[in-house]
């Protein structure tokens, strides 16, 4: 039996919590343990099987990067992607080729304010609750993690209660499916990971009401060198409908700039491990369209700008 929570206070701009969260916290039982497989259950908020990284997302020492390929780890709906308070069951199998791993959980989807207003919700107008979600992945891992390759899919729900006769009552739904790829050598590894996103809105008495599929890929090259350094490269891409991949449907109806519905990121870092206990790291971005702008810090499309740059800087600690 093990118990584990963890509390998360996170400024990030106009996305943050007002103080500390509970980011997770879970009852943990392992019906089977032995050296064939391990079986497990867990109950409380549980961190979502998606992706690569999504359950490790905020532990520095295990990402790439300063900041995860946005394409597929949203932060502007960064508590949809996170967690979910439900029921997980998983299964490790130890095969004498690699290691299987097959995780699913059932429960109620985070849906917080930042969901809300990338949805372009108004607060104003009413709550949005959340529903059911399912979420489930399989990954396979080759002689001691040489290879990896994985396949995640779920479905989030919420509803709409409207104050107002517009936008009236609706219902939300998310669902994606990430296919993970992932190869490492001695001095380097290369990632890929590519996803498909249904989203909709339904049931509104405005013309909000939509279906539509995007499509997210990335492709990450990582060096290591000199024992404790680490540099990397890597392309983004967004498209928030895959009809319409550069945006010039959503600009020629009037919804917007063409830009607010892509992004195409290229990505140069740098990491040291200066001690087992000390990371830094430093990362350029060349942006290419806003699409996974948080709207909650740029409401104005107008002063986004088409191409953009980041410089990052982090210094991570761990004890």
């Amino acid at each position: 039996m093990l118990l584990a929570a963890q509390l998360l206070w996170r400024q990030a701009g106009d996305t943050s919590e007002e103080g500390p969260v509970l980011d997770y916290g879970i009852i943990d039982y392992q019906m089977i343990s032995n050296r064939h497989r391990t079986l497990g259950i867990q109950a409380g908020r549980v961190k979502n099987p998606f992706g690569f990284y999504n359950q490790t997302r905020d532990i520095a020492f295990t990402r790439p990067s300063i900041l995860l390929p946005q394409s597929i780890y949203f932060d502007r709906t960064r508590s949809l992607g996170l967690a979910g308070d439900g029921v997980s069951a998983y299964l490790e199998e130890r095969l004498p080729t690699g290691t299987l791993y097959v995780q699913t959980s059932f429960g109620e989807a985070q849906i917080d304010e930042d969901v809300q207003e990338t949805l372009l919700l108004p607060k104003s107008s009413g709550d949005l609750d959340s529903g059911t979600s399912a979420l489930g992945q399989i990954r396979y891992e080759h002689d001691g993690g040489k290879f990896i390759a994985a396949v995640s899919t779920g479905r989030a729900q919420a509803h709409f209660n409207s104050n107002e006769d517009t936008p009236g009552n609706g219902e939300f739904q998310f669902q994606p499916t990430v296919f993970s790829l992932q190869y490492n050598d001695e001095f380097w590894s290369l990632t890929g990971e590519y996803a498909i996103r249904k989203v909709s809105l339904t049931g509104f008495t405005d013309p909000r009401n939509h279906e539509t599929t995007g499509e997210s890929w990335y492709l990450q090259y990582t060096r290591r060198f000199h024992d404790d350094w680490q540099w990397l490269i890597r392309y983004d891409y967004l498209a928030n409908n895959r009809d319409d991949q550069d945006g010039s449907d959503y600009e020629a109806s009037g919804a917007g700039q063409a830009h607010t519905q892509y992004a195409k990121d290229i990505t140069l870092g740098l990491q040291w491990s200066l001690h087992p206990q000390v990371l830094l790291a430093a990362e350029y971005h060349s942006v290419d369209g806003t699409g996974w702008l948080p709207y909650q810090s740029n409401t104005s499309q107008e002063e986004r700008d088409r191409y953009w740059n980041m410089l990052l800087l982090q210094m991570s600690l761990r004890f």
